[in-house]
């Protein structure tokens, strides 16, 4: 007798932690608006990258672009340019291929030839400080990697955009107006935020 109630015990023992996780499972799937607007698609190829990695836009940007320059099918907006605490500038936008084509980073990796691992990326980005005479080059680990955005699949697919983003040592706390120039794309004329 003593068996059977025991048996009973842990078949709803068990029917109630079933009922549990389902329940739970359910819930967590909720939490939506209830509406029927759709959460947004990407249109950007996801970047990869040595530090942190920004994340594909699903919609049009709020925000004012710093600067905005065109190479050929190319366009690259700058959209933040931000002092840290840690004695760097993030910069940071978008690159859109407009062509009809898929469009290759390659040249603008940098002319490295004893590094490895910074193929179709940013490594070759620079910031240059007309004031006071100084180029900034992007931030290295100590594996030689740039501090900078990777693209996926070495570049840009045809129409579509990717987020970037690159690391540099910051020019001194009284410079705010800066170029950023990558590859054979035009100088973008930026300003840094932010302070140490």
């Amino acid at each position: 007798m003593d068996l059977r109630h025991t048996m009973k015990g842990r078949r709803a023992l068990a029917a109630v932690a079933i009922t549990t996780g389902l329940l739970l499972t359910v819930s967590g799937c909720g939490g939506g608006d209830g509406g029927d607007k759709p959460s947004g698609t990407s249109t950007s190829q996801s970047s990869k990258g040595g530090g942190s990695k920004p994340q594909a836009s699903s919609t049009p940007s709020q925000v004012t672009a710093l600067a905005e320059v065109k190479g050929g099918d190319i366009t690259l907006t700058v959209s933040s340019a931000v002092r840290d605490q840690g004695g760097y500038v993030t910069v940071s936008g978008k690159v859109t291929n407009g062509g009809g084509q898929f469009w290759i980073a390659s040249n603008w990796r940098g002319d490295e030839r004893e590094l490895s691992g910074n193929g179709a990326s940013l490594a070759g980005a620079s910031l240059i400080d007309s004031k006071g005479k100084k180029k900034y080059l992007v931030l290295r680990d100590t594996q030689g990697r740039c501090l900078c955005t990777k693209f996926d699949g070495g570049g840009v697919e045809a129409g579509q955009s990717a987020d970037w983003f690159a690391q540099f040592p910051a020019p001194p706390a009284d410079t705010t107006n800066v170029d950023f120039q990558v590859g054979s794309m035009p100088p973008a004329s930026i300003q840094i935020s932010g302070g140490e």
